[in-house]
């Protein structure tokens, strides 16, 4: 089959086309023929050597995964070849104490699809039963591509983190990501009043059109001001957060008095100047947050197909444009996802 190898570590010119052997799907396992598959920000740094570092290469990326059955291993009841599918990037035991009590984002084995193991920037793909999910049938296979990892990585964080409220501030940092896209449909389905911020007018308008009630440039000298100031002073109950240490200090500065943080990354650095007292005077909680548990899924999907949220797809490109897509990503040229056809 054609994949998109990673050869070393470094910039996108590490991803070469090429071809491996084809996957053969063991028991309980389900072959998919991959239609598209979306970028994530997670591609980056297991491209760089910042996540994962001790991966063994070559290696194929790509965590979200669309596409068609084409062959299932011994045991496999519940799938078959010709179903049109959307995949479930995290991988667990299966067997442990967190994964039976629903929590298997927090099992000791948890992998990333094309983290931990192979991904999708390929042809064929080779993923366990528990993983395939019926494809909504209103979303096309790019657009199916777009919601998995964000998706569920944005309702842990709204939903099951924060507890978002209705009528509640929610700030949501970096609107243009994949993750904040979602979060902004997300917290506007709980009932919350949504500030986005950005780097552009141009994402800041796209959030709005999204749903977000206000936005602020987070280029600009203390934006958490603003933020302030567009919640009568107090700052916002509940924050969305994967920038990193650049905008760290200001995150805290907009969050209101017991108010809550979720942060799901880094993308601007890990090690970040932290203000104590104003997460112990003003007790505010901060929560650590990776993906969501494989349940989630069920109903994100059903929001889906209702129409209530919706993956957005910024640019479609062929798998053999893998080392511009990764440019356009890193480079953060786009609103919405970054999806590659096969």
């Amino acid at each position: 089959m054609r994949a998109v190898v990673m050869e070393s570590r470094g910039g996108p010119e590490v991803l070469k086309v090429t071809e491996v052997p084809d996957p053969v799907p063991g028991p309980k396992e389900v072959r998919i023929r991959v239609k598209a598959v979306a970028l994530n920000h997670l591609d980056i740094w297991v491209r760089k050597g910042v996540a994962s570092p001790r991966l063994a290469l070559p290696h194929v990326l790509g965590a979200d995964v669309a596409g068609v059955v084409e062959s299932v291993g011994p045991g496999v009841t519940g799938v078959s070849p010709g179903e049109e599918v959307v995949v479930n990037p995290g991988l667990s035991c299966g067997r442990c104490e967190k994964c039976l009590s629903g929590q298997d984002n927090l099992c000791p084995r948890y992998e990333i699809l094309g983290e931990h193991r192979w991904g999708g920037y390929a042809e064929l793909l080779v993923v366990p039963e528990v993983n395939v999910l019926p494809k909504p049938k209103n979303l096309s296979f790019e657009e199916a591509a777009a919601f998995p990892l964000t998706f569920l990585t944005a309702w842990q964080m709204v939903v099951d983190k924060l507890q978002v409220k209705p009528g509640e501030d929610v700030l949501v940092m970096a609107a243009g990501s994949g993750v904040s896209v979602a979060a902004i449909q997300i917290a506007k389905l709980f009932g919350a009043r949504v500030i986005a911020t950005a780097g552009s007018e141009e994402k800041l308008r796209r959030a709005k059109e999204l749903g977000a009630d206000e936005t602020v440039n987070y280029t600009h000298p203390d934006w958490y001001k603003e933020v302030r100031a567009l919640t009568g002073g107090k700052g916002a109950d509940a924050v969305v957060d994967h920038t990193g240490a650049l905008y760290w200090e200001g995150v805290v500065k907009a969050t209101a008095n017991g108010g809550r943080i979720a942060i799901a990354g880094a993308s601007s650095g890990y090690e970040g100047t932290m203000p104590f007292a104003h997460v112990f005077f003003r007790q505010i909680s901060i929560y650590g947050s990776t993906m969501g548990s494989k349940g989630r899924m069920f109903g994100i999907i059903r929001f889906l197909e209702a129409g209530r949220l919706r993956p957005v797809v910024g640019q479609v490109l062929p798998l053999e444009a893998a080392q511009e897509a990764h440019r356009l990503l890193e480079e953060r040229r786009v609103f919405g996802k970054v999806v590659l056809q096969v």
